[in-house]
């Protein structure tokens, strides 16, 4: 398998926000490839643009979205680098706060340093609270089940990368024999 960096990204003193954090924490915990690295950036934005610059093939970022579903559901994203707004290579004179950065913002500033992303998947989580509008700490109790269910989606992620990657070795090989 090709390197693989899975980032939870998010805030833990914010509700349902914290949710990228938890399941990181959470996979940190799992037996997952040698390839894979899992780290909990949660609002170190300018340490994830960094990391999805230094080398890896896929990276899963874990973290809330109001995609307007029922709290707790989990989808995948594919974002292209078009959603975040900025052509390859370009800045647009934004200025951020490294340790506020959104994934969009993340997208921005690693697209104006040049072509050395990974390929990106976003594992989401509906949120029902964010804790700096309710005032409360911890997650809600749908996107608290939600974490084992993003954990399974994650290991479903890796193992279809490892098959791809796999079966794309095997195709080489019966190219080249």
């Amino acid at each position: 398998m090709n390197r693989v960096l899975v980032a939870g990204i998010g805030n833990i003193f914010m509700g349902d926000d914290g949710f990228g954090c938890e399941v990181a924490q959470r996979l940190s915990r799992c037996e997952l490839p040698e390839d894979v690295d899992v780290v909990d950036f949660g609002i170190r934005g300018m340490d994830l643009g960094y990391a999805l610059m230094d080398g890896y093939a896929l990276a899963i970022l874990i973290d809330t979205a109001d995609r307007q579903e029922p709290p707790g559901t989990i989808c995948v994203i594919e974002p292209e680098i078009e959603d975040a707004g900025i052509e390859q290579g370009q800045s647009d004179g934004y200025l951020f706060a490294p340790h506020a950065m959104d994934p969009a913002q993340v997208l921005k500033f690693i697209s104006s340093l040049g072509d050395r992303r990974p390929r990106l998947l976003m594992v989401a989580c509906q949120p029902e609270t964010l804790g700096g509008e309710q005032g409360h700490m911890g997650l809600s109790a749908a996107v608290t089940a939600a974490v084992e269910v993003a954990v399974r989606q994650v290991r479903e992620l890796l193992e279809d990368e490892s098959r791809g990657q796999d079966k794309d070795q095997s195709e080489t090989a019966a190219t080249l024999a």
